[in-house]
C-alpha cells in the first residue's frame, strides 16, 4: 500500500467483506469461547435466532415500515425549508449574515434535548418523531449548502453577469448547477445522521418503531433481539446509502467520484 493510491472496486468489496467476516470472528470468539457473558452479549446464532423471531411471531416488519417512514418524512420535511434557505444564505450575503449566527448556534443543540417539549407541543404521535428528526437534519444542512454555495467560482458569476444574466439567472443558471452535485452529497451525509434521530425519536413515547422494540428488549435483557435491531438500521442505512449515491451518480454523470 502506498498513500492515496487507488484500489479497484473488486478490491474495496473484497476489503469490505474481510472486515466483516473479522468482525463476526471476534464476535464468535468473544461469545461463544466465554469471554463475555450471554447476558451482556448475546451471540451471532442466537442473534440470527432472535431476529427470526422478531420478524416471523412478532411483527417486526411493521416496526421497521414505520422507523424508515419516520426517517423519510422527517428528512424530506428537513430538506424542503433547508435546500432554499441554504442557497439563499450563500448567494446572498446579507441573508447570510442575519441568519447564520442563528443556525450556527442552532446546529450544536441536540435533537434529543427537544423531545420533552415536543411530546408537550405535538403530543407521542408521528409528528413529534418527525420534528425531533427535522430539528436534527435541517440546521446541519441549511449550513452546510450555504458554504457550499458561497464556494461557486468568482468567475463563472462575473461572466454570467458580462453575458446578460440577471441575479435570478446567476442563481438558477450558475450557482444551482455549479453546487448541485455538492448539495445532493450533502443530502446524501445527512441522511444517514436521520437515522440516528429517529431511534432517540423512537426511544421515549413509541409504540411502534426499531427504536421502541430495542428499549423492549433491554428491559427483557434480551440482547440478541437489540443487536438484531442495531443490524437492520445499518443495513437500511448502508442500502439507502448506496441507492443515494448512485442515483447522485445517475443525475450528476459529469461529478467525479
Amino acid at each position: 500500500m502506498r498513500p492515496l493510491d487507488p484500489v479497484t472496486s473488486k478490491q474495496r468489496a473484497a476489503y469490505g467483506f474481510a472486515f466483516f467476516v473479522l468482525f463476526v470472528a471476534l464476535w464468535s470468539w468473544a461469545t461463544f469461547g466465554g469471554h463475555v457473558s450471554k447476558t451482556f452479549l448475546a451471540n451471532p446464532l442466537t442473534m440470527v435466532q432472535e431476529g427470526y423471531d422478531l420478524l416471523a411471531k412478532h411483527g417486526f416488519l411493521y416496526d421497521i415500515g414505520m422507523t424508515i417512514w419516520r426517517v423519510v418524512g422527517g428528512f424530506a420535511l428537513a430538506a424542503v425549508i433547508a435546500v432554499p434557505l441554504g442557497v439563499l444564505m450563500g448567494a446572498y450575503k446579507p441573508i447570510e449574515a442575519f441568519l447564520e449566527p442563528f443556525v450556527s448556534f442552532a446546529r450544536y443543540l441536540p435533537a434529543s434535548a427537544f423531545i420533552p417539549l415536543l411530546i408537550l407541543w405535538a403530543g407521542i404521535g408521528e409528528m413529534q418523531k418527525l420534528l425531533v428528526i427535522f430539528i436534527g437534519a435541517v440546521f446541519q444542512i441549511i449550513l452546510m449548502i450555504a458554504v457550499t454555495v458561497g464556494a461557486t467560482r468568482r468567475d463563472l458569476v462575473e461572466a454570467a453577469y458580462t453575458l446578460g444574466a440577471s441575479d435570478r439567472g446567476i442563481i438558477r443558471r450558475v450557482l444551482l448547477p455549479s453546487a448541485a452535485p455538492e448539495i445532493a452529497e450533502i443530502l446524501r451525509l445527512v441522511l444517514g445522521w436521520a437515522w440516528t434521530y429517529v431511534i432517540v425519536a423512537e426511544l421515549i413515547g413509541s409504540s411502534s418503531g426499531i427504536g421502541h422494540m430495542i428499549t423492549d428488549s433491554q428491559a427483557l435483557l434480551n440482547t440478541g433481539q437489540i443487536i438484531f435491531g442495531i443490524i437492520v438500521i445499518g443495513l437500511i442505512g448502508l442500502i439507502s446509502d448506496f441507492l443515494f449515491k448512485a442515483f447522485n451518480a445517475w443525475l450528476f454523470p459529469w461529478k467525479l467520484a
